[in-house]
């Protein structure tokens, strides 16, 4: 395994990070400790969650089952660095959700009790809180860093300026501020190439991205139809919208003699801005096959086809669209 800072920060965390949000909805308990134990022997000790991830409102889900699984000793929560998010819902009553110091608060004790660890890695917002100063966010912020209950802040689905102002306000106070976004990104959604990796560069922040395989889309969504595995409507209706870019694409992967979804991973690891695509395994199988993608390597060639397939915005703003 590779390992990499997490950002300008000290930390160093695997360059696959394990995305755990099919665990409980679509992965046993007992599947879901084999895919933990699994990739700790394949040395990823970037593990992602989330308090809502479950979809079950208030119950935290798949935090229990990381907790449960933590429980069992054998250094498993020392070797993790880990992840979770703040914002979601997580009750029906005033101030269950969002980004106020109070829900913070709540929140993070409540995640802390489910995960049966007494500090978070990385405590992360899930979305920007338009209702909520930044000056009372990083405030919250602090006094559990203080208390040593969290100890890197990132961010989820913040826009460039977002970023910004959240850096700028955290550096007035003398606050070390955001080390990671997590973004959506992938070859089919390119734009955050715009703007927040721009910023994230600037200011230091390690791009954590989320869907890389665009719900499937770029793990070989024209083959497997081909061999009539059952596929969502959602999916579906995308393939058919992008039938001649999936054609494409396969075709190329094919001619690399590489798998789809290990050449979508690969295409995110050359960027210097990102630390670790998510993946979200719900099988070991999986897991392990998607090891592959930090051995890939493209030729100037295949990254000009890939941008041919795939076109990006055109680059940084405001070049992409300006001079």
């Amino acid at each position: 395994m590779d390992y990499t800072q997490l950002g300008r920060s000290g930390l160093k965390v695997s360059r696959l990070c394990l995305g755990t949000m099919n665990f409980g909805p679509h992965t046993s308990e007992a599947d879901s400790f084999a895919i933990m134990d699994q990739a700790l022997e394949e040395g990823i000790n970037f593990f992602d969650t989330a308090n809502v991830y479950g979809w079950k409102t208030g119950m935290g889900i798949t935090e229990n089952i990381l907790g449960r699984w933590f429980a069992q000793g054998g250094g498993r929560r020392e070797k993790v660095v880990l992840a979770t998010k703040v914002y979601g819902r997580m009750g029906d009553w005033p101030n269950m959700g969002r980004l106020s110091a109070l829900h913070i608060r709540q929140a993070a004790e409540e995640s802390l009790r489910r995960m049966q660890t007494d500090h978070i890695d990385l405590y992360q917002m899930h979305h920007i809180d338009r209702n909520t100063p930044w000056d009372e966010v990083w405030q919250a912020m602090e006094v559990l860093v203080a208390q040593g209950k969290v100890l890197y802040v990132g961010s989820s689905n913040f826009a460039g300026w977002h970023i910004a102002r959240a850096q700028e306000t955290a550096g007035k106070r003398h606050f070390l501020g955001l080390v990671a976004e997590q973004s959506l990104y992938n070859l089919d959604a390119r734009s955050v190439e715009l703007e927040v990796l721009p910023a994230c560069k600037a200011y230091g922040l390690g791009v954590i991205p989320w869907s890389p395989l665009a719900g499937g889309l770029l793990g070989g969504a024209l083959q497997k139809q081909a061999q009539g595995r059952r596929a969502w409507k959602d999916i579906q209706k995308k393939i058919e919208a992008k039938r001649p870019t999936l054609r494409a694409w396969e075709a190329l992967c094919k001619e690399l003699g590489e798998k789809p979804a290990d050449v979508a991973l690969a295409w995110l690891l050359r960027n210097l801005v990102v630390t670790a695509p998510i993946i979200g395994p719900r099988t070991v199988d999986q897991l392990t096959g998607s090891l592959r993608a930090l051995k890939i390597k493209f030729t100037q060639a295949t990254l000009k086809r890939l941008d041919e397939i795939f076109p990006g915005p055109g680059g940084e703003a405001p070049e992409a669209y300006a001079w």
